[in-house]
């Protein structure tokens, strides 16, 4: 795998998890104002981005395990971390989704 097909997959993933990350935040709002229904799409919607990111990492690491030199940049470990803060994000909103709808 070449840098120009690396640096396409670390945009992915950013662009993916950025748009799975706002999805998450504007569920957790939803759900404060208590329209769960909203929350629960926003959810569903953040989900789907996040499958998509997961497709791109997992582009990179079949490579490198049929033995392809990965180059690292700081641009994949930017990708990676926006990656892994939506994950975590996505369980923190899903909790507090969880408390809202508790509360009522």
């Amino acid at each position: 795998m070449n840098k120009e097909e690396i640096q396409n997959i670390s945009f992915q993933l950013i662009s993916y998890a950025g748009d799975a990350f706002s999805c998450f935040m504007k569920a957790v709002a939803k759900a404060k104002e208590g329209k769960y229904e909203e929350a629960d799409e926003l959810l569903r919607s953040g989900d789907e981005q996040l499958v998509k990111a997961h497709k791109a990492q997992t582009d990179l690491l079949v490579a490198e395990a049929q033995g392809s030199n990965l180059e690292f940049s700081v641009l994949l470990i930017h990708a990676q971390d926006h990656l892994m803060t939506t994950i975590m994000y996505e369980r923190i909103a899903k909790e507090f989704i969880s408390l809202y709808k508790e509360r009522r």
